[in-house]
């Protein structure tokens, strides 16, 4: 199994129960997840040795962020342990025609002011295969595009591979310095993943004469995109998510690939994915899956697949992580969606 890093923002997760709106609500359930920790929770999930890098601040709910990520084997040996508050995020989830809602509070969080002293990357990726960071991450603070910058230093400095979900956040960052900062972090970068908003809001990519308002009827324009992403940028591989979001509780899923080298191009079986428990760390289970399949070293459609069928269960899991295991991806990649009691 690959080792595998991660870096970013683990926050507390308050969200409304019962697909309550905020201002119904007397309590909240709690959970604990964020971009790279949703990612990290896959990979170990699949049983690759997994690292997460951050800094949580020393009390109790530090405390407990640390514990979630334990329970489900991430490493936490390099969490720096500073900064005075764990950020947090309010989730009002949504249902048929009404959207989820979120609300940060994440400003000045332990990860925002983090310094790159506070860390040994020499040693982080000493022995590591693959390193994994988001377009969240920057977008917190300015400090911690310098620890971004510094972490992907080292880790192309051992030789690791690198990926990044865009994940572009309008409440977190403009689209001009979202360009700004990204544009020079993919030159550290060999599997860039995202969708046609994070493409244009974070890269300033758009594709030429096709409007790109569906991923299913609309491919030519990824094909267009991914093109321009491989000749700026030369990644190995260029991929996005597709959702086709029908209401809230009822989405088209499925994603494409482009070998960056050969330019060819594949689009992935597609899923209808309804009810939906809980989209929260979609993206993420995919970019986890994907992560697994080419780790692996499957072949990019097989690593696709994988990727799309983890990500599908992930939409039935409560909470931000994806706790399904191998053996369930593979049985939905291999045709079994009939979701039967397993007896």
């Amino acid at each position: 199994m690959a080792k595998i890093v991660t870096m970013g923002e683990i926050m507390l997760r308050l969200s409304t129960p019962n697909n309550e709106k905020f201002i119904q609500a007397d309590e909240f359930d709690i959970n604990y997840g964020g971009g790279e920790a949703n990612v990290a929770v896959s990979l170990a999930n699949y049983g690759h040795d997994v690292q997460f890098v951050t800094a949580i601040p020393k009390n109790p709910i530090g405390d407990c962020a640390v514990a979630a990520l334990r329970k489900y084997n991430v490493g936490t040996k390099h969490i720096a342990r500073s900064g005075e508050r764990l950020g947090i995020y309010f989730l009002e989830t949504g249902s048929a025609m009404r959207a989820s809602n979120v609300v940060y509070d994440r400003a000045n969080s332990a990860i925002a002011t983090a310094t790159p002293d506070e860390f040994n990357f020499d040693e982080i990726f000493a022995d590591a295969d693959w390193f994994h960071f988001t377009g969240i991450t920057p977008a917190v603070s300015d400090a911690a595009i310098a620890l971004t910058e510094a972490a992907l230093k080292a880790a192309k400095a051992h030789g690791v591979t690198v990926s990044v979900d865009l994940n572009f956040r309008k409440k977190l960052w403009s689209s001009e310095k979202a360009q700004k900062v990204m544009t020079n972090l993919m030159q550290y970068v060999d599997v860039c993943i995202g969708n046609e908003e994070d493409a244009e809001k974070v890269l300033g990519f758009k594709p030429g004469n096709t409007d790109v308002t569906s991923g299913e009827l609309e491919l030519a324009g990824y094909v267009d995109i991914f093109n321009q992403m491989a000749d700026k940028f030369g990644f190995k591989y260029i991929i996005s998510s597709l959702r086709e979001s029908y209401s809230a509780s009822d989405n088209g899923w499925s994603a494409c690939i482009m070998d960056g080298k050969t330019r060819e191009f594949y689009h992935s079986r597609k899923y209808r994915v309804t009810p939906i428990v809980d989209r929260v760390g979609g993206g993420d289970s995919f970019a986890g899956g994907l992560i697994c399949g080419l780790a692996d070293g499957k072949d990019m459609k097989a690593a696709l697949e994988f990727a799309v069928a983890a990500s599908a269960l992930k939409h039935t899991i409560p909470g931000d992580f994806n706790l399904v295991s191998r053996a369930d991806v593979d049985n939905l990649a291999g045709g079994d969606g009939s979701g039967r009691v397993q007896r």
